[in-house]
């Protein structure tokens, strides 16, 4: 373990100094470069992990998957138990999860992906609710000290530099207060620009591995997700905005709509296939923009493999750690910052359930709120908020617009937060309404089987009609 002393006691030599130092070029890293890590195999790797332990896995497209099942099979094989691991979103099957592995890890999700849905509802994982935004504070209070990281990374370039690629968002904040450092490195991995240079030199064991890295998306929106593009790009897209829009087909619906528009711009927290098709027809420069003119700007990734292609060794595109990207006071500094953000219910009066069904967590916080509020805030006043829903689950018929939220459904943004609700009937404008002001714009756009059953819910809990 010299190699792994070696670079504990080198990254608390750099924390004191600067920790941003940690992942460039400067005075306090340049003597050591030269040091190597251990390379070795997946299951060698993860034997660094015992009973007690705290790991931390990165995330989305950069999910190390290959040593996230190894570090399964090694806690299994060697009756460990007690390990924490902790992560945002991921991908792959989530094995540390699976039931055979309770009382090994305990999973801590900062933002739920679908592989740890079921151990979260059955009290086998955990979910912490938080900003997209405060996830690196965790590390850096110490409120979370991990003792692991895996991360997932590009082959070293001639310098000896890798990429953290397609996630940045949190894994830089981790990673410099762990104590040990796993590299996944993949030569499928693109090499980005932005906050994701790490040296080798700081890794204690990598291991190569030639895998695709997951993809979503690439399915056309439904009709009733093009009618919503249609009224977000028709109706509050204008030239010259900045665009904040996640992946999935609502987003792809919204960009498919701006082919005739002009200097459009992107600061998001990820970004999806359609964006690309943009930047071709020059729709998309980014010219408008204060900071980082020129540039997408985005802080994780997972979409298509023409996305990952698309970012490969593109100045064009910054990735940048989440509490950067996410921060309300840069993200107000944007002109006419429009932000798109879906949800899973919303009530009469405006409040917004994004991460549970009822009392079952779902997702998370995410950057929700840190877009909103930055729209809101925007300096220039011309900022949009926009949640955007179909007025129906299609698979219950059930509407998404509802009297109150479920019983124990978590209001994660509030009504005061929201400006516009958009569903596939229309555009509901909240800002400055009164409750039964709100009550009416949220109807009309409710699907039309249920309007009439929502305006007496409504009277009943407002004990007022709703009008305009």
């Amino acid at each position: 373990m010299a190699n792994g002393r070696l670079s504990v006691a080198f990254r608390k030599l750099v924390q004191k100094n600067s920790a941003r130092s940690f992942f460039g070029y400067s005075r306090e890293i340049a003597q050591p470069l030269n040091r190597q890590p251990e390379w070795t195999t997946p299951e060698k790797a993860v034997c660094c992990i015992d009973s007690g332990n705290t790991v931390f896995l990165s995330g989305a497209a950069a999910t190390p998957i290959v040593l996230a099942d190894a570090m399964a099979k090694h806690g299994k094989n060697n009756n460990l138990k007690d390990i924490q691991v902790c992560h945002m979103h991921t991908e792959g099957p989530g094995t540390y999860c699976q039931p055979e592995y309770e009382g090994i890890f305990r999973s801590n999700s900062f933002f739920m992906a679908g592989n740890v849905r079921k151990a979260v509802a059955e009290g086998r994982a955990d979910a912490t609710p938080i900003f997209l935004q405060d996830i690196p504070k965790l590390f850096h209070n110490k409120i979370i000290k991990p003792d692991v990281a895996i991360v997932h990374v590009s082959p070293p370039d001639a310098h000896g530099f890798c990429s953290l690629g397609t996630s940045v968002d949190c894994v830089r904040a981790a990673m410099v207060h762990s104590k040990l450092i796993i590299a996944q490195v993949n030569k499928r991995m693109p090499r980005t620009f932005g906050d994701g240079i790490v040296h080798v030199s700081h890794f204690d064991y990598a291991v190569e591995v030639d895998v695709p890295l997951p993809t979503h998306g690439g399915a056309p929106p439904s009709p009733e997700e093009t009618q919503i593009g249609k009224l977000i790009g028709q109706n509050l897209v204008v030239d010259g905005a900045t665009l904040q829009l996640g992946i999935g087909s609502i987003p792809d619906a919204v960009l498919g709509q701006l082919g005739n528009y002009k200097d459009l711009g992107v600061h998001t927290e990820m970004f999806a296939e359609g964006v690309i098709n943009l930047v071709e027809k020059g729709v998309i420069t980014n010219n408008h923009k204060p900071i980082h003119r020129g540039k997408i700007v985005s802080s994780f990734l997972i979409g298509t493999q023409r996305t990952y292609d698309f970012i490969n060794d593109n100045p064009m595109v910054l990735m940048k750690e989440v509490d950067y990207t996410n921060n309300t006071g840069i993200i107000k500094q944007h002109p006419k910052m429009t932000a798109v953000n879906s949800c899973i219910e919303v009530d009469i009066t405006g409040q917004v359930c994004s991460d549970s069904i009822g009392t079952r967590m779902f997702s998370g916080f995410g950057g929700q709120v840190d877009f909103i509020r930055g729209a809101a805030e925007g300096i220039d006043g011309k900022g949009k908020p926009i949640i955007a829903l179909q007025s129906i689950n299609q698979k219950t018929k059930d509407s998404k617009i509802v009297p109150v939220l479920k019983p124990g459904a978590g209001v994660v943004t509030s009504r005061a937060h929201v400006h516009y609700v958009v569903t596939e009937h229309g555009i509901a404008s909240l800002f400055g309404k009164t409750l039964r002001q709100r009550a009416h714009a949220l109807i009309q756009v409710a699907h039309p089987d249920h309007r009439e059953s929502l305006e007496k819910a409504a009277f009943d809990r407002l004990k007022t009609m709703p009008c305009p």
